[in-house]
């Protein structure tokens, strides 16, 4: 429970509303130099309250390192990471063990741990629990572009607004670097605008809108992962879809693969400087479960928000009679921007384990 990796072993701990929530990540090898400013921007890019698209409860989102990094150098040690929850509504919650919220997790965790689970802001299941994830994949991340491998994600839609999607077949440093340091990460920013309409046009109708999220690993070496259970994209679909909210997992063309013709959907090798690669990239940089050396590109498609204080259908838990749920509190009318840089954390955390 709340643990991802075989090589390496990241845990998350706490709950939306308790004093903290952190994380501890074993097997992160010793030696390597850790920037915690690239580490604060990468947590600052998450973290909530400094948009109106996202919920106005704002927390600072400061790591506090206990153990496994010394002088800015990993020790070998596991590390641990505790962040404050510092600004929490509680009293918000209060009438959502009886009455579940349609959407969210409030009914299925109810049954699972019999009543005991804790509702406050979503608990264990509240998309606060992706800041210790940001913490562990920013660490990750750095050691991964010391060895030549990087990762940008952007917005690619919010409801039926999208932006420009990457170029699969190359994806240029300069684009990778500029969406990694943007809080509204987007390829062709004229798109920026309407989506931000969007969003407050839900905002506005007490309703909240859903989008995807684009993200690319360049500089993967060619062999990593294996056919069947050991495939590179079942171990990203993974860790991705311990993100709240995701909904789908698709790599390259995805279902679009599905309309083609094997002449057109099929990557044509060459030659290039030596090198073979494929002169199109529908796969997405994995074959048979294995990288081809192109980029790795998927999309994940993140569902509306659920918490919304548009008046819902519900039931009442103890009365066990139909009701209404009208929810307070603070939330975001649509999670996308935020998600980006959780994207690219889960990302860098398993193809550090594959790696």
């Amino acid at each position: 429970m709340s643990e991802y990796g075989e090589k390496i072993k990241l845990t998350v701990f706490g709950e939306s509303h308790t004093e903290a929530i952190g994380a501890v990540i074993k097997g992160v090898p010793a030696g390597f130099k850790i920037d915690m400013d690239k580490v604060l921007a990468q947590m600052a890019r998450r973290a909530p309250g400094k948009d109106k698209t996202a919920t106005k409860r704002v927390e600072k989102d400061f790591p506090d390192i206990k153990s496994g990094i010394l002088n800015g150098v990993t020790t070998g040690a596991p590390i641990a990471c505790v962040i404050e929850n510092t600004n929490t509504k509680s009293a918000d919650y209060s009438n959502l063990l009886d009455t579940p919220r349609p959407g969210h997790s409030d009914y299925t965790a109810f049954v699972k741990y019999e009543g005991n689970n804790d509702i406050r802001g979503g608990g264990h299941f509240s998309g606060r629990l992706t800041a210790p994830i940001v913490f562990a994949g920013a660490v990750l991340r750095q050691i991964l572009e010391q060895k030549g491998i990087k990762i940008a994600a952007h917005i690619s839609s919010i409801k039926d607004v999208c932006d420009e999607p990457f170029n699969p077949v190359e994806i240029d440093d300069k684009l990778i670097e500029e969406l990694n340091n943007s809080s509204f990460a987007l390829i062709d920013k004229s798109k920026e605008k309407k989506m931000r309409e969007v969003v407050e046009n839900a905002r506005l109708d007490c309703d909240s809108v859903g989008g995807t999220v684009e993200c690319a690993v360049v500089g993967m070496p060619v062999g990593v992962g294996g056919p069947l259970f050991d495939g590179v994209e079942g171990a990203l679909a993974k860790a991705l879809f311990a993100i709240p909210a995701v909904k789908g997992v698709e790599f390259g063309k995805g279902f679009e693969s599905s309309r083609l013709t094997g002449s057109v959907n099929n990557d044509a090798f060459e030659y290039k400087n030596d090198k073979v690669v494929t002169k199109t990239n529908n796969c997405g940089g994995i074959l048979g479960g294995i990288t081809d050396g192109m980029p790795i590109v998927f999309k994940t498609a993140f569902k509306p928000t659920p918490s919304i204080a548009k008046e819902q259908d519900t039931v009442n838990l103890q009365t066990k009679r139909n009701d209404k749920l009208v929810v307070k509190g603070r939330h975001d009318p649509c999670i996308v921007p935020r998600a980006v840089p959780v994207v690219e954390a889960v990302t860098a955390i398993a193809v550090f384990d594959l790696l």
